[in-house]
Parts: structure tokens; C-alpha cells; sequence
């Protein structure tokens, strides 16, 4: 059992570097945000369908009486609750930036979802550790650090406690729609938890986003104006995140929170921002030689987030089964 919560925690973490890293790829693109949302999940349709197909004839040849089951109607609704999930989430944090949120502020009202998904789970009578709690707080200290204080390049309380810096936390109009993709990120967490140990996770990762593609589709063609030669130009990003924070990443949270709870599977999957910034340290050595390192404040940042995630791993005894 250990080892397998090991393995969960090991697929988030590739997850949030995976996503993390497409925040580089996806502010290179020259398309709206419904056409790349559209272009990706199309790609991850396309890179997952033959995964599946091949996995269902490995599994026919293996069990040649399972071809006897019928449609699994958990797996369809699942998809589908999961697809309008990410969809909205997606949009609504698109929305919020377009509005005027900062990408600071979006990143870091977005992770809320740290604090979110337990206090969700508490309605549903999932206990949730004292130690859990910490971890939270501690992460979502660590990202305030890193997505607030860029401004600051040198110690100093006294600037990192002044108005300059809190100005972005002011509730403005757009800010309550990332707060609503946040609210929605994490009612996809707890389905995912709750689909993940009873389906096909291949399959149902391959119709949510077959569902996302649909949808952004269709807003797409009335909300903005794609252009094949705009959408060929962006064709790395697309294809980088389709197959990859798409495709790859999403599975690979399905199957993590298979064995992982959604307190600490929320937790391992914020390091999204921290992987941002390590991305994009590399992503500038490269592109110019000289690489843009974070601020004293936004290593403490990343520092606390993965001691977050330490603690968030050591063990407890007698845990009990509606512990998340």
C-alpha cells in the first residue's frame, strides 16, 4: 500500500511539473483562449484514443470474456462531469485574467483550491489531519511568496507588508471569477477521486477531454475568429500541451488520486506555480543566456511548498478510511 501512495504522489508531482512547464509553451501562442482551450483537447483526443484502444486489446487478449461487458454509465457520466469541469475552470480563469486579475493574483487565487477541496470534503464527512492543515497553510504561505512578491528583490518586511504588495489581494470584479475556476478545479478533484478507483482511468481521461474539445469548439467559432494559418503558427504550444498537460498530465492525475487523497493530491498538484518558475528560469537561459532567477522572497516561497509536501507524506497510524 505504501509504495502504491508513493506512485500516486510521484504521477501528481510529474502532473504539476508537466502543467507548470506549458505556462512557457502557452504564452507563446497567437490564438484566442477558447481556440487553444478547443486545439489542445483535440490533441489529447487524438494522442489518447489509440492508448486506449491499444490498452482495451491488451486486456481482450488477456481476458477474452471481457468484451462481454457493457457501457459503464459511471465511466460516461464521469467523463462528462469531469469534461464541463475543466471546461468551465478553464474559461472562467481565462475570463477573470482577460478582465484584469494579475497573473500573479490568477495563480494564486487559483491554487485556493489547496484550502477548498478539504473544506468541501468536510460536507461529505471526510476527516481531514491536523498535520493536513498545517501543510495547507504552510502552501498557501508559499504561494503568496511566489506569486505576490515579485516586485520585492530584496528582503525587507517592511515592503513585503506594505500596500504595494497587497494591492493585487483587493477583491476586484475579475477576481471573482478565478475564484469561481478555483471552486470548480476543485470539484473536479473530488470526482476524480471518487471516479478514480471505479473506472477506466485511460478511458475516462480520454472523455473528458473529448468533452472539453466539444465545448470549446463550439464557443470557439462564436466567441472569437480561428484562423488555420494563426493556429499553424502556434502549432508547438498546442501540440506540447495537448499531448503533454493534457493528454499526459490529466491522466497521470487520475490515476495519482487513485491512490492519493485529495488533500494531499490538491497539495502535490499546486507545485504547479513552482514548476512555472523553475520553467521559466530554463526556458530564459535559454531563449537569451541570461536567466531570469526569482526573488529572495520567491524561494522561501518554493522552499515551503516542498516542505509542504514533506509533511504532507509522513504517515499516520490507524488511519481511518473517510480520512482525506
Amino acid at each position: 500500500m505504501k509504495s502504491k501512495r508513493w506512485l500516486g504522489s510521484a504521477f501528481l508531482l510529474l502532473a504539476a511539473f508537466l502543467w507548470g512547464s506549458t505556462f512557457v509553451a502557452q504564452s507563446e501562442t497567437g490564438v484566442g483562449p477558447f481556440t487553444y482551450l478547443a486545439m489542445r483537447s483535440l490533441v489529447a483526443v487524438v494522442f489518447l484514443t489509440p492508448i486506449v484502444l491499444l490498452s482495451d486489446f491488451r486486456e481482450k487478449r488477456k481476458n477474452p470474456r471481457s468484451n462481454e461487458k457493457k457501457t459503464d454509465k459511471l465511466l460516461l457520466l464521469g467523463g462528462l462531469i469531469c469534461g464541463c469541469a475543466l471546461f468551465f475552470a478553464s474559461s472562467l480563469q481565462q475570463i477573470g485574467i482577460d478582465k484584469g486579475t494579475t497573473a500573479g493574483n490568477a495563480g494564486f487565487i487559483t491554487a485556493l483550491y489547496i484550502l477548498i477541496v478539504p473544506i468541501l470534503g468536510l460536507f461529505f464527512r471526510q476527516k481531514v489531519r491536523l498535520l493536513h492543515w498545517v501543510c495547507i497553510f504552510m502552501a498557501l504561505v508559499g504561494l503568496f511568496l511566489l506569486c505576490m512578491t515579485g516586485d520585492i528583490e530584496v528582503f525587507s518586511m517592511k515592503e513585503l507588508f506594505s500596500a504595494n504588495t497587497f494591492k493585487d489581494l483587493s477583491v476586484k470584479p475579475s477576481d471573482i471569477y478565478v475564484l469561481a475556476s478555483a471552486f470548480v478545479f476543485s470539484i473536479h478533484i473530488l470526482v476524480v477521486d471518487k471516479l478514480s478507483p471505479k473506472v477506466d482511468c485511460l478511458k475516462l481521461s480520454l472523455i473528458q477531454f473529448a468533452v472539453v474539445a466539444v465545448i470549446s469548439s463550439v464557443v470557439m467559432f462564436v466567441a472569437e475568429a480561428p484562423k488555420i494559418v494563426d493556429i499553424l503558427d502556434s502549432w508547438v504550444s498546442i501540440l506540447y500541451a495537448g499531448v503533454l498537460s493534457s493528454g499526459v498530465a490529466y491522466t497521470l492525475q487520475i490515476f495519482g488520486q487513485r491512490y492519493t487523497p485529495p488533500t494531499i493530491a490538491s497539495i502535490l498538484m499546486s507545485l504547479e506555480s513552482t514548476f512555472a518558475v523553475i520553467s521559466a528560469i530554463v526556458f530564459s537561459a535559454v531563449a537569451t543566456g541570461v536567466p531570469e532567477l526569482p526573488t529572495g522572497y520567491e524561494w522561501i516561497g518554493c522552499g515551503l511548498m516542498f516542505a509542504a509536501i514533506m509533511l504532507s507524506q509522513l504517515p499516520q497510524k490507524n488511519v481511518s478510511s473517510e480520512s482525506i
